[in-house]
């Protein structure tokens, strides 16, 4: 007679010592089982965890006998006795103290031969997994972060309600407007030759809703973004979107500072310290070389630019004298740092575009430093100036950088975090969270010899800077801020600018005519006119949290089905080829490139 699995008294984690006696029925799918010939030993698993099951051929003949049938991952149920393992407790497992004595089982539905082992995936391509992501899902690894997942997106709504944010769902059927990554676009059958596009974000929608007078909106919301995907990209992603009227830059970080100390606390049960740390984006890149710092450890760059011009190197004295300046990392752990090393960091910086890595290693001779390898011989003279400047003591390495401002950071950031890993400075289960402020409103760029948006045309300069945006541009600061994690991006958001006069600048700045203004963002431009408020918001990916909160090594691990970097989802092998008729309906017609 079929067991009733629907009237389980326990999941398959949950039985303990203390229930010893009694009678449980469970469910779930075989994770591995063991004939001893007389006894039959079979794991049971769901989604809490693991229970041994114990079949005894004198106890329950008919149901050991269907025992011995088992194959991993067929469903069953099964009743009978918790009982204790005695000297046979298995530690690794929280259910250890206990088995199942079992009466009487039930095989649901047998399990076909398996692409691979759930319960040891060994190394099966990631492909495969997602190929069959509903086998991937049963394990263990993948429903601790998913359920992780859930707590974070739970811990997000339910902060946002208790603090007065109002949940507004905003279109996926939008206006294209083509300012950053490419739009994917929807064709409209009703009105052939137009199309709608998939947002990249909320954006507009939100200050609308400011407008409007919403005070303060929320949403958990899809976006898509048609563009080359990496470990931590996907085109189609989850981001967390608030606004907020009548504030300031500080108003809003201190919303995002409550909203992620309940996401750890969710997540983690770790208790975060606010309010976070602040630096503006200049010191970012003089003491880190990028905007998103990571500040678990030190490796901070420091700035000899006056004492390389007593030089003769002529690399550094070149630098120097077209406008560009030299900064150094000191690196302590001479041990580490052999020659095979810092010869292959070279050949790495060589990789992303550098010409190399200059370096000395620092020595003591009868109680005076001395410059040993690399560039020593053009440095002596000013060893001891050099050491007292950047703290560099003996069985140091001063990593050297000369150029412009922006290959400067660039590099020596690439050499802090390759460096980092190197000498195992980074510390585990350690989260640093920190406030970048004060972008540049507008960054020039040469090959189309014009300005952009550093984060997007509504962001909002600051208000001592706006003349500047008429005289020197490239010195207008924002009122922008981002939320950077350990040295990852984890939100962006500014002070929107409310004034329309003030928008028009910005687009004249950034070469966008009056008529494409209109055209683009006419609704946005015509609520401006309408007694807009103060406002400003935030948006963060709920992905990139799920995967740096979890561990996990790509955004592919967080997502339910994803996309690989081919832009594929290898479970219903998307994108495919429509019908003719389906394009006849939507009035297209394909011009494909040449097969190759």
């Amino acid at each position: 007679m079929p067991i009733a699995y629907n009237k389980r008294t326990h999941l398959c984690g949950q039985l303990r010592a203390a229930q010893t006696g009694e009678q449980i029925i469970l469910a779930g799918w075989v994770n591995t089982s063991r004939d001893h010939g007389g006894m039959t030993f079979v794991d049971v698993r769901d989604h809490t965890g693991i229970t041994q099951l114990r079949f005894n051929p004198e106890v329950a003949p008919e149901a050991h006998k269907a025992a011995r049938t088992l194959h991993n991952e067929d469903v069953i149920a099964v009743t009978g006795k918790v009982a204790h393992r005695g000297e046979w407790v298995n530690p690794k497992i929280p259910t250890g103290e206990i088995e199942i004595e079992v009466a009487e089982i039930d095989i649901i539905n047998r399990c076909e031969p398996l692409p691979f082992q759930v319960n040891d995936p060994g190394d099966t391509s990631e492909d495969m997994r997602l190929r069959y992501r509903f086998l991937d899902f049963r394990r263990p690894e993948i429903q601790r972060i998913f359920r992780m997942r859930h707590a974070i997106a739970k811990a997000v709504r339910d902060y946002m309600d208790d603090n007065n944010f109002v949940e507004v769902e905003t279109p996926f059927l939008t206006k294209s407007t083509p300012e950053g990554a490419r739009d994917y676009l929807v064709p409209s059958r009703v009105r052939p030759g137009t199309f709608y596009a998939l947002p990249q974000s909320p954006q507009i929608f939100k200050q609308l809703c400011m407008i409007g007078g919403f005070d303060r909106y929320a949403q958990i919301v899809r976006c898509f973004r048609d563009e080359d995907l990496r470990a931590d990209r996907q085109p189609e992603f989850t981001q967390v979107d608030l606004e907020m009227a009548f504030v300031e830059s500080g108003d809003v970080m201190a919303a995002v500072e409550g909203c992620v100390g309940k996401m750890f606390k969710a997540a983690l049960d770790i208790d975060i310290d606010t309010p976070f740390p602040c630096i503006t984006y200049e010191e970012a890149m003089d003491r880190f070389g990028c905007d998103a710092p990571d500040t678990r450890f030190g490796l901070e760059l420091t700035d000899v630019t006056d004492i390389m011009k007593e030089t003769d190197f002529k690399v550094f004295r070149e630098a120097i004298e077209n406008g560009g300046l030299v900064r150094c990392i000191v690196a302590s752990g001479g041990e580490k740092l052999t020659r095979k090393v810092t010869d292959g960091l070279t050949e790495e910086i060589r990789g992303i575009g550098g010409t190399g890595l200059p370096l000395v290693k620092v020595s003591e001779d009868n109680g005076s430093l001395k410059f040993s390898t690399g560039v020593a011989k053009f440095l002596h003279p000013v060893c001891d100036r050099l050491c007292s400047a950047v703290g560099a003591k003996a069985g140091d390495t001063i990593f050297l950088m000369p150029g412009s401002r922006d290959e400067v950071g660039k590099y020596l950031h690439y050499v802090r975090t390759r460096l980092a890993r190197i000498l195992d400075l980074i510390p585990d289960d350690q989260w640093n969270l920190l406030w970048v402020l004060d972008f540049p409103l507008v960054v020039w760029d040469e090959e189309e010899k014009r300005w952009f948006s550093t984060h997007h045309p509504f962001t909002a300069p600051r208000d001592e800077d706006i003349p500047l945006m008429d005289t020197d541009p490239g010195k207008v600061r924002s009122k922008a801020y981002d939320l950077v994690l350990n040295g990852t991006e984890m939100a962006g958001g500014s002070i929107r600018i409310h004034n329309k006069d003030v928008q028009n600048k910005v687009f004249s700045l950034l070469g966008i005519s009056e008529e494409e203004a209109h055209a683009k963002f006419e609704f946005l431009l015509d609520a401006l006119r309408f007694g807009a408020p103060p406002h400003g918001g935030i948006a963060f990916g709920l992905d990139r949290w799920v995967m740096l909160m979890s561990k996990s090594a790509s955004l592919r691990d967080v997502i339910a089905f994803p996309k690989t970097q081919r832009a594929v989802c290898p479970l219903t092998n998307a994108p495919t080829e429509v019908s003719q008729p389906q394009l006849d309906d939507l009035f297209l017609k394909l011009n494909l490139p040449p097969a190759k």
